[in-house]
């Protein structure tokens, strides 16, 4: 019997990419993008960048934990939307905020320095978007994953962007934090999961466990 072409988790992830730009667009041309709608595009766009990024950096740890191995072959396209959804971010900044007024973002990087590591972060997620084909892993060899290991950096920093634009106060914990301490506890545990330490008693229940439902089905 012939292999169906797509995967039901290929076609999820390819969804769940475009329903972010559909939904947006709907909203823009039925005006019901808020009062403030350049403002309610970059915080949709911010948003769904991190969620693809968060769950491009998920598939490993849970391929290994879990041992669910198409997960290794849909990381790719969820960090490529990752990228997707901040290229538009960044558009909707410089284009339709500041209509490409350089001067006027830098003047007010002073006061929004959140635009710097923003931006810090977009630049170091570019070079892994380009290089996310097959012929830039034949071409780099080893130095495609050590390239690509810039993530673990990238995560972390999107989270300081995201907190820093909601102008919280982590030492009072004061202002709107609670959405960004959840994604830096996301990004914090991810990153954990890739220790070997932590990686491998899980793995080593999951076995544990595989067995023991095996024989309770039979």
């Amino acid at each position: 019997m012939k292999k169906p072409r797509f995967t039901p988790l290929q076609i999820i992830v390819h969804a769940a990419g475009w329903f972010p730009v559909a939904h947006l667009l709907f909203d823009f041309f039925t005006n019901n993008l808020t009062a403030n709608p350049i403002q309610a595009i970059q915080q949709r766009t911010g948003l769904n960048a991190i969620n693809f990024l968060l769950l491009s950096l998920a598939c490993t740890p849970l391929a290994s934990i879990l041992g669910w191995k198409e997960l290794l072959l849909r990381r790719k396209a969820l960090g490529n939307y990752g990228f997707f959804h901040a290229a538009l971010h960044v558009c909707t900044f410089f284009v339709l905020d500041y209509a490409l007024d350089l001067w006027a973002v830098w003047r007010d990087v002073g006061t929004k320095s959140y635009i710097i590591i923003g931006l810090l972060a977009f630049l170091l997620l570019l070079p892994l978007a380009i290089t996310s084909f097959n012929y830039w892993m034949k071409c780099l060899g080893k130095n495609w994953k050590r390239l690509h290991r810039l993530v673990y950096f990238i995560s972390p920093l999107v989270v300081v962007h995201f907190f820093m634009a909601k102008k919280g106060d982590l030492f009072t914990l004061s202002g709107d934090i609670l959405q960004p301490l959840a994604y830096g506890a996301v990004v914090l545990l991810l990153l954990v999961l890739r220790l070997g330490a932590v990686k491998r008693p899980l793995i080593a229940l999951r076995e544990k466990i595989r067995p023991q439902n095996r024989t309770a089905g039979a």
